[in-house]
């Protein structure tokens, strides 16, 4: 790094994206620090500990492309499995000492006339860094159901991001609210433990049926021995031919990828439930992939297990023995999970964000979260989002999104490092025109077609990204740089 501008650096979080952002960091001999509001890395899969917690990205595929793990159990991997792996990571690129722990990040304020940014954390204490490295993830504040009644229930109620396991299971009466995709993993979970499931089904979801094994002690040794076999995985047809053939479906919502997954949809589903009446509950009234496709190898089989009453009716209020319906029913319960997502608007809030000329995040994302390319955000200098607004989150992998926006990234650090600038940002007319590409783009795709989903900002416009997986690899494999303003020195 001769002659180099040496920079300070602040990442906010130590999820999968952060410890990315350190590690690459890291390998440059960079002065970086990670805030980290818990005791313990891990994000999303440290939080999240349910029965059931699969991720539904292959495990080959859900790595960091410079560090393959050949020791995956199954095909898919459990929770504990992925927040061990991270783990491992820190532990192996010696990133541990550069985070701080119990360390929330509640203010970030610019200051033009100097170049740099102030945070503050929860302990009072306050810091200058050069660059902020936003890592906060998507899903991690919990969103809990409007209903009348919810703190009177006698038994164990939470939040499956908050899961009690003093709660009772075995043997007993449990509601489940909410059908997504952790609602119907903790489903095929649980079903055969308790004594009675409730699962109170907001709306029906489609499955994507997917190969489900695991590995022997012989595979997991030639993974070892022979990397390639991995990388065989990571780049099959079967995974990333999908993930592109998914992309390709959703922007052509009439094309023959997504008439494809229709089909393979609505005949897993009509092969596969025996009873008339489950039938009718579970049919959705809408078109595969609109919501996030569940994917799962065993739900169907699962939820037809005689513990399991999927209910559809209009719960009316929780009493402190159970969940009222409407109609007068009374689901007596011993316990009641709470499956019903995450405010996925929220990103590095509620920490206080306050760009130039006192403009705060919370201003400039008063009609919907945004940034440019899902990176970077006008009037915020130096300030850079993984897995930020309007990226492809639920189309592909989230590590590969985090790694392919660190090579974007780290270019428009250059600029500052080489001292050619001491503010990068993008202009407001490019990211507008980005904007307005982008939610053209969205609004025909297949998840504007007309269902209620967690991909919808608050003015019903998808919020993920719109184009095709090459599409973005291109993306972030060079910026634009005429779309960035740069501030050459401080006196400029």
């Amino acid at each position: 790094m001769t002659g180099q501008r040496k920079l300070k650096y602040a990442i906010v979080g130590a999820g999968m994206a952060g410890i990315l952002a350190a590690i690459r960091l890291k390998e440059r001999g960079e002065d970086f620090t990670v805030f980290e509001k818990a005791d313990r890395i891990g994000g999303t899969w440290r939080e999240n500990r349910y029965p059931g917690l699969t991720c539904d990205v292959p495990a080959h595929a859900y790595t960091y492309s410079f560090e393959p793990y050949p020791d995956w159990r199954a095909y898919y991997a459990t929770g504990a499995e992925i927040q061990a792996y991270f783990e491992m990571v820190v532990a192996k690129y010696g990133i541990g000492p550069s985070i701080r722990f119990n360390s929330e990040v509640t203010a970030l304020d610019w200051d033009e006339g100097r170049a740099k940014w102030t945070l503050a954390h929860r302990n009072g204490e306050r810091d200058e860094f050069d660059v902020v490295i936003a890592a906060s993830g998507v899903l991690h504040h919990p969103k809990l159901p409007d209903i009348e009644g919810l703190e009177s229930f006698a038994g164990a109620a939470f939040h499956t991001a908050r899961w009690d396991d003093m709660a009772p299971i075995d043997g007993a009466r449990v509601g489940l609210i909410g059908s997504g995709s952790t609602g119907i993993q903790i489903v095929t979970a649980i079903n055969k433990k308790v004594e009675r499931l409730v699962h109170f089904q907001r709306s029906p979801q489609w499955v994507m049926p997917v190969p489900y094994f695991r590995y022997s002690e012989e595979e997991r040794a030639a993974f070892r021995q022979n990397p390639a076999l991995i990388d065989a995985i990571r780049f099959s047809d079967e995974y990333l031919g999908n993930v592109r053939r998914f992309t390709d479906a959703i922007t052509d919502v009439d094309g023959p990828q997504m008439k494809v997954i229709e089909d393979v949809c609505r005949d897993h589903f009509e092969n596969s439930i025996r009873d008339p009446e489950l039938k009718e509950k579970l049919r959705p009234n809408y078109r595969a992939a609109c919501k996030r496709l569940i994917y799962s190898w065993c739900y169907y089989e699962e939820v037809q297990h005689a513990a399991v009453h999927v209910e559809t009716g209009r719960i009316a209020r929780i009493e402190p023995k159970g969940v009222r319906m409407a109609d007068g029913t009374l689901h007596e319960l011993d316990t009641l999970i709470l499956a019903t997502g995450f405010h996925a608007d929220r990103f590095i809030r509620p920490a206080g964000v306050t760009g130039r000329g006192g403009l705060t995040l919370d201003a400039f994302w008063e009609q919907r979260p945004t940034a440019h390319y899902a990176v970077t955000l006008p009037d915020f200098p130096n300030f850079f989002m993984l897995n930020g607004p309007t990226g492809p989150v639920g189309n592909f992998s989230l590590i590969d999104i985090a790694e392919r926006q660190w090579g974007y990234v780290d270019q428009l650090i250059d600029i500052l490092r080489s001292g050619e600038a001491v503010a990068v940002a993008p202009t407001a007319a490019a990211h507008a025109g980005y904007e307005e590409r982008r939610i053209a783009a969205a609004k025909k795709t297949i998840f504007g077609s007309g269902c209620q989903s967690w991909y919808l900002d608050a003015t019903g416009v998808p919020a993920s990204w719109p184009w095709s997986y090459d599409a973005f690899v291109e993306a972030m494999a060079r910026p634009d740089f005429t779309d960035y303003a740069l501030t050459a020195s401080v006196d400029a």
